[in-house]
Formats: C-alpha cells, structure tokens, sequence
C-alpha cells in the first residue's frame, strides 16, 4: 500500500540529496517539492552555496517543484529559514541526504518534530565507501567544487567514477567529502527525465579547514 504522506526533498543538487531522493522514489514516497535554502554566507553550518543558481534546471529535469528560500547563514538563525521553507512547501515530511553530520541530522530532526513531521534519512551512518560506489553507479556525478590537499583544478568537471573513488582513497579525506572536501552536481538520475548539459566548471577552493 503507498503512503498518501507527501514529503520534501531537502537538495543541494549534489550526490547526496540526489541518492537519498532516489532511494526515496524506489521506496514509492511521494515527493512533491525539492526545498532548497540560499544562504548569505559560504561558511554555512547547514546549507551548501554551491550549484544553487542550476536548481531550478535540476528542478525541471526532474519534474519536481522548487522552493528556494533565503537565508542569513548565521548559525542556528538559519534553521529558522529552513522551517519557513517547509511550512510553505505544505508536506508531511522531509528527505534529507545526511550521512555522518550529527549536527546537520539533530537540527532537521528537532525541526520535523516541532512540525510534527516525519523525517528520512536513507543514507544515515552508511559506509561510506560503499555508499558513494553505489551513488556513482546509479547517477552520473560530477566535481565541481574542491577545498582540500591533493584535489587541484584537475578535479572539476572530473565524473565520481570507481577510479576517482580509488584516487579520492589514496588522498585518505573522506571518500564522501562529508568534512566539505569536494562538493559535485547531479547531472543525470534515473528519476530525471531529461539530462542536464554542463559547458563549464567555475569553482575552484584550493585548501581550507571548514568545521562541521
């Protein structure tokens, strides 16, 4: 029997959102908004600053509305924002492809139970190796951002294959970029219906620390 429940797909349009999404989809969820949240600052606790200006292109090639909010950055004033965006979004719950960020997971968790929502995290506390495997073989995942030692201007634009696994591996950083190491775009799932094009590869962060 599928669940009448309508959910929310929290997305960056990145590896993660995308997967858990996907799994969602599989699962029969009923997804009928992808929110997004922009923030004001790049050195967001909660919300990434990457690829926002191509979701309403990822939005269209997944035939899923969008509800893009902004939002200040600012620690724990942002959550208000994300709250704003999921009242208006009018769902029974929220998807979010949070894999290891305690702090990421605890606050959508305390936000869902304020609403009295559910919330769904498929990709929670996976191994990471055999998580970002199985994401590069369902969907063709591209860099598009690095900040980290050993990942030059030679990784934009580069496809999450099982070799740039193997390369991402021998740099020993988290092969999932959960500290913020590399950050990418999804430019085809088998839940799009249409595949999105990439011309060229602007963001480049050379070797920063970022808390998470």
């Amino acid at each position: 029997m599928v669940s009448s429940k309508r959910y929310g797909a929290l997305t960056s349009g990145g590896k993660d959102s995308s997967y858990a999404l996907y799994l969602a989809l599989k699962k029969g969820v009923d997804v009928t908004k992808l929110i997004a949240i922009r923030p004001e600052r790049e050195d967001s606790y909660m919300y990434h600053a990457y690829n926002l200006h191509l979701l309403e292109l990822y939005s269209k090639a997944c035939e899923i509305p969008l509800i893009m909010e902004e939002s200040s950055g600012i620690k724990e004033e942002e959550l208000e924002d994300l709250k704003r965006a999921i009242l208006k979004a009018e769902v029974d719950g929220i998807i979010t492809g949070a894999i290891a960020s305690e702090y990421q997971a605890s606050r959508i968790k305390r936000i869902c139970s304020e609403l009295g929502i559910e919330m769904l995290a498929p990709l929670w506390h996976r191994d990471e190796e055999q998580l970002i495997r199985e994401m590069a073989s369902a969907m063709e995942i591209l860099v598009v951002h690095v900040a980290a030692e050993g990942l030059d201007q030679s990784w934009l634009g580069r496809r999450i294959d099982d070799a740039a696994i193997n390369d991402l591996l021998k740099l020993r950083i988290h092969v999932a970029g959960e500290g913020g190491e590399y950050e990418t775009l999804v430019i085809d799932a088998p839940f799009f219906k249409k595949r999105i094009n990439t011309v060229s590869y602007t963001h480049l962060t050379l070797p920063t620390k970022r808390i998470v």
